[in-house]
């Protein structure tokens, strides 16, 4: 069976990137982090292993907290990635980056504690106050 070859890239196209196969789990999520990084209400994220990820150019990465980092273009700031310090294995990549998302639907809403409220969100998705780890909100 040949294995899904996926690419995206930064608004500017100086960064491009391939992700082989099938993404491992895809989120959208509300924390205050992501939507100032993504400068969205919410980012969907798409991990996959970070063996399965390749850059043509890499991209500049920024220490955002004690426990992960975001990779972005230097050229035109476009939010690419983040992972965590402790999970090298595993990188996510921002959906609205790639340049065919169609099938990168999401699984379920993280940090809706640090939602925007106005948002209103009518889909039937799993929401979590925090991450999968924690309590769910509605389920």
């Amino acid at each position: 069976m040949e294995r899904k070859l996926r690419q995206g890239g930064c608004l500017c196209g100086a960064v491009r990137f391939t992700a082989t196969g099938d993404a491992g789990h895809v989120n959208l999520c509300h924390c205050r982090m992501c939507r100032k990084a993504g400068g969205a209400p919410v980012v969907a994220w798409a991990t996959f292993p970070s063996a399965q990820v390749a850059f043509s150019t890499p991209p500049r990465w920024h220490k955002s907290s004690e426990a992960a980092e975001r990779a972005f273009c230097p050229t035109c700031g476009s939010a690419l990635a983040w992972r965590e310090f402790a999970n090298q294995g595993e990188i996510d990549l921002t959906v609205g980056t790639f340049d065919d998302a169609d099938d990168l639907k999401p699984a379920d809403h993280l940090w809706m504690d640090a939602s925007i409220r106005w948002l209103k969100i009518d889909d039937h998705l799993p929401r979590y106050h925090t991450t999968r780890k924690g309590a769910l909100v509605k389920g």
